[in-house]
């Protein structure tokens, strides 16, 4: 089975990073704003996949979240727009 992470944008720009094991499902869970969405959609406007990573493990999709979540808002955008070099630089500065 495979695990998800992944990252929404709403109307409003505001990122939204969450993981499950079924993906299309959960999307349309928070398409359709159930009791099972998250609050950030619930609350929102509409929002959009923007990114998405496969992993095998739930744990592993779990700590891939935390991390992200982690992350300064810069590095998030990197991410999303595959600019490698700019969350290398990123990565590099916050360790210095």
């Amino acid at each position: 089975m495979n695990y998800f992470v992944y990252i929404l944008r709403d109307s409003s720009n505001k990122l939204y990073i969450g993981q499950t094991n079924n993906l299309p499902t959960r999307l349309h869970l928070h398409t359709l704003k159930s009791q099972k969405s998250a609050k950030f959609v619930k609350d929102g406007g509409d929002f959009k996949l923007e990114y998405q990573e496969s992993y095998s493990a739930r744990l592993l999709a779990m700590k891939r979240e935390k991390q992200l979540k982690g992350w300064s808002r810069a590095k998030k955008e990197s991410l999303i727009s595959n600019n490698l070099a700019e969350l290398k630089r990123l990565s590099k500065k916050n360790r210095d």
